[in-house]
């Protein structure tokens, strides 16, 4: 396993694979406290510019909208928040309802409270504070 907090940016890029995720963010400090204190997730290399957030084997990346200056999406990000709407990130094995319990408190809404749906998942969706939905999903019995 990669060592996120010392391995170089250009020797990590090329150890991506799959799907990658990257969240762009005003407060990126205040994003990632929010992933920790609601779901649990482990950040690594936290900066006021990057931070790289471990879920089980998935990564995603935040980065400050500062470090975006001259990627073509900067321009089309909302002046005001929420910034993520028609996005969901489900968070498959964690617990919605102990999520919906720490949410008020990690910055978080709660939009959907912990619900079993009929695709088989016992899910809710919680609005970070840069607007971006998760949703913290674990299997019915």
């Amino acid at each position: 396993m990669t060592d996120l907090e010392t391995i170089a940016a250009a020797d990590f890029g090329r150890t991506l694979r799959g799907v990658g995720v990257n969240l762009l963010c005003r407060d990126l400090r205040g994003m990632a406290a929010f992933l920790s204190g609601c779901f649990g997730l482990s950040i690594h290399r936290l900066s006021d510019d990057f931070a790289l957030v471990r879920h089980e084997e998935v990564l995603l990346q935040l980065h400050a909208d500062g470090t975006f200056g001259r990627h073509p999406l900067i321009d089309l990000l909302p002046e005001n928040p929420p910034r993520g709407a028609g996005v969901q990130i489900y968070l498959f094995g964690i617990d919605p309802d102990a999520a919906c319990a720490r949410a008020e408190s990690a910055g978080g809404v709660v939009i959907e409270p912990a619900t079993d749906k009929p695709h088989g998942l016992r899910e809710a969706t919680i609005l970070a504070p840069e607007g971006f939905a998760f949703s913290p999903a674990v299997p019915l019995p």
